[in-house]
């Protein structure tokens, strides 16, 4: 339940923050009478999530076994490389990120014409990448998962989300945002790590990966995944009792890498020059 929860919020506070600053550019700049097209831009991009994430669901049930380990483990892949950009994309681009909304903002209003589908499609465009990198992830989790723990702690992610960018935009809430987003963003990458080695896992049971399959260690008589702390630990990291050369390999080395990656100063955002050569 964690896992999904601590994502919901991060991805949902994401999501309500670009939503906010939209929102609050618009109304200091008396532009507040184009709040309706936001909206519209963000319930389609809610929508476009609902509908890859059940698709894909509805898809994936029908698979035999399989093909549907093979789905797993694409799925998953997928999902490695969203979270991964996710957060060093954040990472770089906190900083600025208000500006280019504004900047976005004034382009999609500048002209005469279409401004209402100019504006509903950037909004769309900001909020959908933030669902459907959630649709990957939960889908990965889901599908590791047993039972409605993982369903329930992702809806009440997405709902305290929801309350706090409500309150940060009001102002009834200040959260260390910098802070906040640096330690979910560590905390997504050793999720990661797991969502990787149980991909490789999957690929292999279809029949696809089949190298390097030396089971390492087996802990399943002492600290098995079906136990309680085993689950635990399998459903936040990616634990296995008896993880092969190719499974605890793919975890480590991606971790050693996004970390070092993570740790690295961030580099400076590059400043464009502001003169506009007359023709």
């Amino acid at each position: 339940m964690l896992v999904p929860f601590l994502i919901m919020l991060r991805e949902g506070i994401e999501a309500a923050l670009i939503v906010g600053i939209i929102a609050s550019y618009l109304k200091q700049t008396g532009r507040g009478q184009w709040m309706p097209a936001v909206w519209i831009g963000v319930f389609l991009a809610a929508a476009l999530a609902l509908l890859v994430g059940g698709g894909l669901e509805l898809m994936s049930a029908e698979f035999p076994q399989k093909q549907q380990e093979l789905f797993e483990g694409i799925v998953g892949l997928v999902a490695v490389g969203i979270l991964s950009s996710m957060v060093f994309w954040m990472r770089k681009v906190a900083r600025s990120i208000k500006h280019s909304l504004h900047v976005s903002l004034d382009h999609a209003l500048a002209g005469s014409k279409h401004q209402v589908t100019a504006l509903i499609a950037m909004v769309f465009f900001a909020v959908a990448r933030e669902g459907l990198e959630t649709v990957f992830f939960l889908l990965a989790v889901f599908q590791q998962s047993e039972g409605a723990a993982a369903p329930i702690g992702a809806l009440l992610g997405l709902i305290l989300a929801i309350i706090v960018g409500f309150l940060i935009y009001t102002g009834s809430m200040r959260l260390n945002l910098s802070a906040f987003f640096r330690w979910t963003g560590l905390f997504i990458l050793v999720v990661a790590a797991g969502i990787l080695s149980n991909s490789v896992q999957a690929l292999h049971e279809a029949g696809v990966w089949n190298h390097l399959q030396t089971v390492l260690f087996d802990f399943s008589a002492t600290l098995p995944m079906d136990g309680p702390l085993g689950s635990v630990l399998a459903g936040m990291f990616g634990y296995q009792d008896a993880p092969t050369v190719s499974t605890l390999g793919a975890y480590l080395i991606y971790l050693v890498v996004a970390l070092v990656m993570f740790f690295l100063p961030a580099a400076a955002p590059v400043k464009q020059s502001s003169s506009v050569s007359s023709q």
